[in-house]
């Protein structure tokens, strides 16, 4: 783990072709005193040299996907996953749909094209663009699911139209048709396209192996049709003709993202940003356009991946000589390239230097070359550990003294640039607050009485300081929730690891403002706080809320017969265990991630409404150890059903893989105390869940079971969907509580 902040961010936004090479050799040999930061819509990027072969069976999701969370990982490589909709290249930073802005030194925009969707309805769910293609396969499942969902006989022919000739619409249309066939769905196809012919670009011979292939296998062409709107599944055309069509797929040419409208950078004739040929923008900035989002306006190329691929090399080597200073070398486009198309039946379709051919041996060829450019991302072990290059050059200077205690503080100024981003103001029940800095806040008694309190804090878990800071803030709120109480201030506790001011000042911000957002969400207000620097960033909020005159709920008042439903799902803890060791899938984390950013605001105010008898938030005991708690204040036992416990996605199979967190040993102390003795229900791999600590954890409420069914209900209405009645409270036997705990 890094504990000196450097003074250089990197940004790469977009996970193309061009920005992940520079990711790959990042990995293997990172620039010193640099941060890598890379920005993605998605946790997977999708290689579309194998999207067709995925379509038609001949490869599985996972064959085609690179996991970013686990790649930047083991590269120790910053993963924000967001939508880039905007740069403020003066300012160096890009704005993101759903986070504060992130600064850059030097940037790499690299956020591909879009098919051209004039005239189709965009928001019409049977029109589907094959960007973004992290999500093509599942949004085409999705519709022809609805189809045979609507026509269970399957006497009804599904008709599509893939509207664009060129290599993807053709390669697209021919692995969609195996795919069909492989299902037994009927089915008709038809390609369309505005030319005089498909595959233009292409040797006339290529384009013959493509028709006759078509027409093998009984799918229309239809040249020389420029479509002009999509209406009321016929799809109409300029010169009158029709359609009919139950879904329509654009594989069109490319146009520029809406999005670059956002990004204030020349642009070139065709829309897209204007580049030279070292990849830099036009406007002389630190900022580099690659792949399809960039066109160079002396050459300008074609929109295919193989020229992304080969502006790899050259847009790493620029990024390291920017960054020294140095002349920047050019990029100069190859002349041809090998093309092959997947037809989706185990050939392929192949042009290279005038030569053109279909037949297996090129599909082994294509799959050699997809396989291997994947294998150089899909290995997620972490790099062997390198000596920090930033260490002083005099090895027998004395190291510097770093003070503990209230020395150990961040500086004034940082404090103060961080919190002036963040644009605080005082709400309205504070009387001294940080418009008005003293040595602590004061509330105004008479508006909101100070009720309830309480403290947590931890070190960062993941590399994103805006997700840690909300999880952080959510995680602070449970116990005010737990409690019953409305939460009215917090006040901030911060370790920030040591570095240039203006870095402590950016991560800073970031971590306030994800906690800012949540606590604005849930009326709370921002008091003050305390930071210090250190070798780990930590974070955590002391919380007060009140109760507005109703009483508290407590881990006591439990009764025998009462119902013990758990509102969220457990595993956080060893799915988190797992990540730090790049083996959690991205899919996964996501799921923990989504997990922990559930407030339990909504699950506290109905448990009110429903007159719960106790309850708790699960956090760093576990389950067994919150559910302990609860029977030692009500001298009661309990039985649990293991096979009841929600768990996330992904715990059960990494905890046949060995991970548990940290904390699972001390955890299991409890186990004396679990009933019957049988050692091999609680090394189930399930049972895990007993003892896994959660952050952000769900609630565990009491209720009895007349109510509990109600209560359920309500719960998964207002989005708690996993919610389950997981045991209940009996009757106890001896003086010290025991579990009970059943499969």
């Amino acid at each position: 783990m890094q504990t000196t902040l450097p003074s250089r961010d990197l940004l790469l936004i977009g996970a193309g072709h061009t920005n992940m090479h520079v990711a790959r050799m990042w990995r293997m040999e990172p620039i010193p005193d640099a941060q890598l930061t890379l920005v993605s819509p998605f946790s997977r990027a999708t290689y579309s040299g194998m999207l067709p072969g995925t379509l038609a069976g001949l490869y599985t999701p996972d064959d085609m996907e690179i996991d970013l969370r686990r790649f930047c990982s083991a590269g120790n490589i910053r993963l924000i996953v967001d939508d880039a909709i905007g740069l403020e290249p003066e300012m160096r930073r890009l704005h993101c749909r759903n986070r504060p802005p992130v600064r850059y030194d030097v940037a790499s925009i690299g956020i591909g094209s879009v098919p051209d969707m004039s005239g189709v309805a965009r928001d019409n769910p049977r029109v589907l663009g094959i960007k973004p293609m992290a999500t093509f396969l599942y949004r085409l499942e999705a519709q022809i699911g609805n189809l045979l969902a609507d026509a269970p006989d399957h006497e009804r022919t599904t008709r599509v139209a893939v509207i664009g000739g060129g290599a993807a619409g053709v390669e697209l249309t021919l692995c969609l048709d195996s795919l069909l066939r492989r299902r037994s769905i009927a089915a008709s196809l038809a390609l369309i396209d505005s030319g005089p012919r498909i595959l233009p670009g292409y040797q006339e011979k290529t384009a013959d192996l493509a028709r006759r292939e078509f027409e093998r296998r009984g799918v229309e062409i239809r040249i020389n049709s420029r479509f002009r709107e999509f209406t009321d599944g016929r799809l109409a055309f300029v010169d009158g003709r029709t359609l009919e069509a139950d879904i329509v797929i654009t594989a069109t040419s490319a146009t520029p993202p809406p999005v670059l409208d956002g990004f204030a950078l020349p642009k070139a004739g065709d829309g897209f940003l204007a580049v030279r040929p070292t990849l830099q923008t036009t406007a002389d900035l630190p900022i580099f356009v690659v792949g399809d989002t960039g066109t160079i306006v002396d050459n300008p190329v074609a929109k295919a991946g193989v020229y992304a691929v080969r502006e790899g090399p050259v847009l790493w080597e620029n990024i390291r000589r920017i960054l020294q200073g140095d002349l920047l070398t050019s990029y100069e486009p190859q002349r041809g390239f090998l093309s092959l198309l997947s037809s989706g039946d185990g050939r392929a379709i192949g042009e290279y230097a005038g030569f053109s051919a279909h037949g297996q041996w090129l599909w082994r060829w294509k799959d050699y070359i997809d396989r291997r450019f994947m294998r150089m991302y899909q290995d997620y072990r972490p790099m062997e550990t390198r000596a920090s290059s930033n260490r002083a050059a005099d090895k027998h200077a004395a190291p510097e003294m770093k003070c503990r205690g209230c020395g150990g503080k961040v500086g004034a100024r940082v404090l103060s640039a961080a919190l002036d981003r963040l644009g605080v103001q005082d709400g309205d029940t504070t009387l001294v607050g940080l418009t008005r800095p003293d040595d602590a806040a004061v509330i105004d008694p008479h508006s909101h009485p100070v009720e309830v309190l309480s403290v947590d804090f931890f070190k960062s878990f993941l590399d994103d300081p805006y997700l840690v800071g909300r999880i952080a803030a959510l995680n602070s709120l449970s116990d005010l929730w737990a409690m019953g109480a409305d939460p009215t201030g917090a006040m901030a506790m911060v370790a920030v690891p040591d570095g240039p001011p203006r870095q402590q000042t950016e991560l800073l911000y970031q971590l306030l403002a994800g906690g800012r957002h949540e606590f604005d969400a849930a009326g709370t207000t921002l008091l003050g706080g305390h930071t210090i620097g250190d070798s780990e960033l930590t974070i955590g909020y002391t919380v007060i809320g009140n109760l507005s005159g109703e009483a508290p709920f407590t881990k006591a008042g439990l009764c025998p017969g009462d119902d013990l439903i758990l509102t969220k799902p457990l595993g956080t803890g060893l799915l988190l265990a797992a990540h730090a060791e790049c083996a959690c899938r991205a899919t996964w984390i996501d799921g923990a991630i989504e997990c922990m950013l559930a407030a339990n605001e909504n699950a506290a105010r109905i448990a009110r409404d429903a007159g719960i008898a106790a309850a708790t938030d699960i956090t760093g005991f576990g389950l067994a150890g919150h559910v302990f708690e609860m029977l030692d204040a009500s001298a009661l036992n309990a039985e649990l059903s293991l096979n009841a416990i929600p768990v996330l996605n992904g715990f059960v199979e990494l905890a046949d893989q060995g991970y548990r967190s940290s904390l699972d040993p001390a955890n299991r102390e409890l186990a004396v105390r679990i009933q019957p003795r049988q050692p091999e229900l609680l090394s189930s791999l399930k049972a895990n869940a007993l003892f896994d600590p959660q952050t952000s954890g769900g609630l565990l409420l009491a209720i009895s079971p007349e109510r509990s069914v109600d209560l359920l209900s309500r719960l998964r209405e207002s989005g708690c969907l996993h919610a389950a009645v997981i045991g209940r409270v009996v009757e106890a036997a001896n003086e010290l509580p025991v579990l009970r705990v059943v499969e």
